[in-house]
């Protein structure tokens, strides 16, 4: 699956984007940032508040209990505010 990095995300992982084939157990989007946090220093800095982070499933939003499925790309970026 594709994963994108965008904003502060990018800047902490040292990567816009790549390529990662999880274990069969990570199902949902929460098990996913869980599993990517654990690939080295920045993506644990990137993920050390998930509460921080939104996601993207195949360009819908969705939430930590999103089921991953047959997902293509994921994209992780911080809250947006508009003003």
């Amino acid at each position: 699956m594709q994963i994108l990095y965008f904003a502060w995300l990018r800047q902490r992982t040292g990567v816009a984007e790549e390529t990662v084939s999880p274990p069969p157990e990570v199902t949902t989007i929460g098990a996913l940032i869980a599993w990517l946090a654990q690939r080295g220093p920045g993506h644990a800095a990137a993920f050390a508040d998930p509460a921080q982070v939104r996601a993207a499933l195949d360009q819908e939003m969705c939430g930590p209990d999103t089921p991953l499925g047959a997902a293509r790309e994921v994209a992780f970026f911080p809250p947006v505010t508009g003003g």
